[in-house]
């Protein structure tokens, strides 16, 4: 086993390289980059893609440009001007010397600093990092937390009429997305015309630090519940249904009839036998699951809930080209998602020991 995590430890190197060469690359080729956007904020347009569409020629991207004629409206501006924001920004340097200066601080976990925040991509991925760990955590924790126990009982009693209300009910919550339920909370729940139970905002109220710890907790919980609900919906009816459909396929095996016939209490032979060779998918899977839902549905739900975390960064990182964010952060979570695998692969072995991927790749 040490020797398949070995590779796959290496592997990561060469992954995480191609990652970044195919976004770095894309990067060249889109409109309107940090230099672009500073030009129209000085020139009053507000909007760099106005400036953009104003000027005529829109170049070839902001992070290849090199000279001052070709950034849409910068005509009237100084050419030094637009030269010193060149060397600021980096952009008097060619791409491929940049890609690898980049690499190389990336290697020396120097991820730089934000072009418009005055504050470094690390500590502004640990300042928003509470809130996506929150909403991915707690999501699916409650997720497994409903979804095995239900899916289990609907594979007990498998065409009756609790599997057929609950696969309805499933359905129609797979059927919804995140952020239209995650209206409808605010509508119902947060005063948006019927009652005023949850905050609007936030994951603490403004006097938390005076709360006693009690007074803390209840307040984390009472702000986190709409956003977390929302987050999980999905995931609780795809959970549900992958482990109903683990356990029929392994109630059907004859080492399940065997253990019947042998007079064995129902209870033992789906907790002491069927279990881990059904949850083996499910358990296993925990991880990917929690970053699916830490990286995936992160934006909109935070959005809506005026939460200032991870998914927001992104986005406005993105609409305002600052790249050391953009690449920073897809630097930091394409590590965590690929070990993510590797730790993935480690939790089918814990879960069944019989597993080996050294002889399965031998």
């Amino acid at each position: 086993m040490g020797a398949y995590i070995l590779r796959r430890l290496l592997l990561v190197i060469p992954t995480l390289i191609g990652i970044m060469v195919i976004n770095f690359a894309l990067v060249q080729f889109v409109p309107g980059g940090p230099i672009e956007q500073i030009i129209a904020q000085v020139q009053g347009q507000g909007d760099v893609f106005e400036g953009i569409a104003g000027g005529g020629d829109a170049g070839g991207g902001s992070a290849a440009v090199t000279s001052e004629s070709e950034y849409a409206g910068a005509r009237g501006l100084p050419p030094e001007f637009i030269a010193q924001l060149e060397k600021e920004f980096g952009f008097d340097k060619p791409p491929l010397q940049r890609f690898f200066n980049m690499l190389w601080n990336y290697m020396r976990l120097d991820f730089g600093q934000s072009y418009f925040r005055s504050i470094s991509v690390i500590d502004l991925v640990l300042e928003k990092m509470p809130v996506s760990i929150t909403l991915g955590l707690w999501s699916t924790v409650i997720a497994y937390a409903i979804s095995i126990p239900l899916g289990i009982r609907k594979a007990v009693q498998d065409g009756g009429r609790f599997d057929t209300w609950t696969s309805a009910v499933i359905i129609v919550a797979y059927a919804i997305p995140g952020f239209l339920f995650a209206i409808l909370l605010l509508v119902l729940f947060a005063g948006g015309s019927y009652w005023q139970i949850f905050p609007l905002r936030g994951l603490t109220s403004d006097n938390w630090a005076e709360l006693s710890l009690v007074g803390k907790v209840v307040d984390y919980f009472w702000h986190i519940a709409l956003p977390v609900l929302a987050s999980t919906i999905a995931a609780f009816a795809t959970l549900t249904l992958l482990t109903k459909n683990s356990f029929l396929d392994e109630i059907k095996k004859h080492y399940v009839m065997t253990a019947r016939a042998k007079g064995l209490s129902e209870n033992r032979v789906l907790y002491g036998h069927v279990f881990r060779n059904a949850m083996l998918i499910v358990i296993a899977g925990f991880p990917a699951v929690f970053i699916g839902v830490f990286f995936g549905g992160s934006l909109i739900i935070e959005t809506i809930f005026s939460l200032d975390g991870l998914g927001r960064l992104g986005f406005e990182a993105a609409v305002a080209r600052d790249y050391p964010v953009i690449f920073g952060t897809l630097f930091i979570f394409g590590i965590i998602g690929l070990v993510v695998g590797i730790l993935s692969d480690l939790m089918y072995v814990f879960v069944d020991p019989r597993i080996d991927f050294e002889k399965r790749e031998g």
